[in-house]
């Protein structure tokens, strides 16, 4: 299932879709969509915001125009050049780094570091000796341990 229509595809390209473009194109959009759930998360259809819809857009659109992936092209003194193509995803749809990055914002992803608590299988946090002392005037790091333990 594809976040963005084939007629909103085309009224992004400058020039007429043939047969075999129409094909590659559908698959394109369908192709984007799925990087937009992976990198995103998967929205209801009738709920995409119109962010995912653009930048799958701009994804199968990228791709049209070089689905080769050349990154350059000269014929006689006239030399075209894409500077966005380049290593693995020339000729394939893609999403860019801030594109990836304005996905996972939308999902309600956040990078960065987190601390989660985690404790072995059967331990109990016990009362009275459970932290750790720390040389820093900060809180006391809590100690997880089973009733075997001396601490």
């Amino acid at each position: 299932m594809a976040y963005a229509t084939l007629d909103e595809l085309k009224g992004r390209l400058d020039w007429e879709l043939d047969s075999d473009e129409l094909r590659i194109a559908e698959a394109a959009l369908e192709d984007a969509s799925d990087l937009a759930v992976t990198y995103g998360r998967e929205w209801p259809d009738a709920a995409v915001p119109r962010l995912v819809k653009t930048l799958v857009l701009k994804s199968a659109a990228r791709y049209l125009r070089n689905p080769n992936g050349y990154t350059q092209s000269r014929a006689g003194d006239e030399t075209l050049t894409w500077s966005d193509a380049h290593g693995r995803d020339a000729g394939s749809v893609y999403f860019t780094r801030e594109e990836i990055r304005l996905l996972e914002e939308l999902a309600g992803r956040r990078r960065g570091l987190t601390s989660v608590p985690v404790s072995a299988w059967g331990t109990t946090l016990r009362s009275g000796r459970s932290t750790v002392p720390v040389d820093y005037l900060g809180a006391p790091f809590p100690l997880f341990a089973d009733e075997a333990s001396p601490w």
